[in-house]
């Protein structure tokens, strides 16, 4: 199982994910993506990164990312990614082989812990936060319809803080938040991955003991340049 997040792709990047796909194809028998696969939110990323993986022999499951979402073409970037077989999930899950459920969901910020911002004050604050518990929600769903033998779980943002460390201490409540690991510690899961973290750290794990990993491709370079991508075996 290969996981990587923060592709970044733009439109005049063809070629950029040859090597990568051809390292999956060779040692993975799925590929989980976790958001952040366009740079601005192109259809013309998004068409430039549906031919690249093109080429994919295994199966591809994926959440968007923030970065997705800046031009609101979301519904175009997926129906690119579609059409070569990218299963893209947004609280729901894909099924591999009868056997790993992978639950998936973009995520939000809040915070963690003690800090996780509360629903109190102006409305602003309060749809920030709704958005965090949406998405938790929406994971929750995901995990409960799930009964494979194994599971793991996909996301853009943290569900925990130690991910984070190594990142400006100032923004972490915008990179996560705890809401999301609630449901993971709920329903267990094999693994977590996540992106959106390019300066954090690269494994923590929730409070009940579930490994999480940020798999930010920034990150993941720093440490295994030859091979941008964690490669676990469940």
């Amino acid at each position: 199982m290969a996981a990587v997040g923060d592709l970044h792709c733009r439109e005049d990047q063809h070629g950029r994910f040859r090597q990568l796909v051809k390292q999956v194809n060779a040692s993975a028998d799925l590929l989980l993506l976790c958001g952040d696969l366009t740079d601005r939110g192109m259809i013309e990323e998004g068409k430039v990164l549906a031919e690249e993986l093109s080429a994919l022999r295994v199966p591809c499951a994926a959440v968007l990312g923030n970065h997705d979402y800046e031009h609101g073409q979301v519904k175009d970037i997926c129906s690119e990614l579609s059409k070569v077989g990218v299963h893209i999930l947004d609280g729901d899950h894909f099924i591999f082989e009868k056997v790993l459920g992978v639950a998936g969901v973009k995520g939000f910020g809040g915070g963690f812990g003690n800090a996780t911002l509360q629903a109190f004050g102006e409305g602003q604050t309060k749809s920030f936060v709704q958005e965090a518990v949406t998405e938790s929600l929406k994971l929750e769903a995901a995990l409960s319809h799930l009964d494979t033998p194994k599971k793991v779980v996909i996301m853009h943002y943290a569900p925990i803080p130690e991910t984070l460390e190594g990142e400006n201490i100032e923004i972490r409540p915008f990179l996560g938040t705890s809401r999301l690991s609630m449901p993971i510690d709920h329903y267990g899961a094999a693994y977590v991955f996540h992106g959106h973290a390019h300066h954090g750290a690269l494994e923590g794990k929730t409070k009940s003991g579930i490994p999480v990993f940020n798999v930010a491709m920034p990150l993941l370079t720093k440490f295994t340049p030859e091979q941008r991508f964690a490669l676990m075996e469940v």
